[in-house]
């Protein structure tokens, strides 16, 4: 079982990075991997997501809901697809002199024990990327600021 978890201070507000976070209908734009997402359901507080992801042969849709808490954190419950289970947190906070302190945690496994093989393989450089992607498409949206 993959996990991973990693905190950043970047210099944005925690409004600011939760909106880039719960914005998952633009992660095909930035996001590695990401090669659709697709809300399918609004509730107050809470959306229902399909995404596919792939990686070169690889191609696979798994569904998930998301629950919004604004600006504090977003969570991800897994609903269905490739995995035999997902779970992902984001969790944004004021940091000490400005910014935001962001802890990114997410743990899953494939059903396939060969694609659990390949995960294992390159998932904490996978995940590392994911993260650095999202900074820059902070740095995109809202300017490089200094830290």
């Amino acid at each position: 079982m993959p996990r991973h978890t990693e905190t950043r201070v970047l210099p944005y507000t925690p409004d600011e990075v939760f909106a880039l976070v719960a914005d998952v209908e633009r992660y095909p734009e930035f996001l590695p991997w990401c090669l659709a997402a697709r809300v399918t359901r609004r509730e107050e507080g809470t959306l229902w997501a399909d995404m596919t992801v792939g990686y070169r042969l690889i191609r696979e849709r798994f569904s998930s809901k998301v629950a919004l808490e604004p600006p504090h954190a977003v969570r991800v419950e897994y609903l269905g697809g490739p995995l035999r289970h997902l779970s992902n947190r984001w969790a944004f906070a004021p940091a000490p002199g400005g910014g935001c302190t962001v802890e990114f945690c997410i743990d899953f496994a494939f059903a396939n024990p060969l694609l659990q093989r390949l995960a294992g393989a390159f998932f904490a450089q996978a995940f590392t990327r994911m993260v650095r992607a999202f900074e820059a498409r902070a740095r995109a949206l809202y300017g490089p600021r200094a830290a």
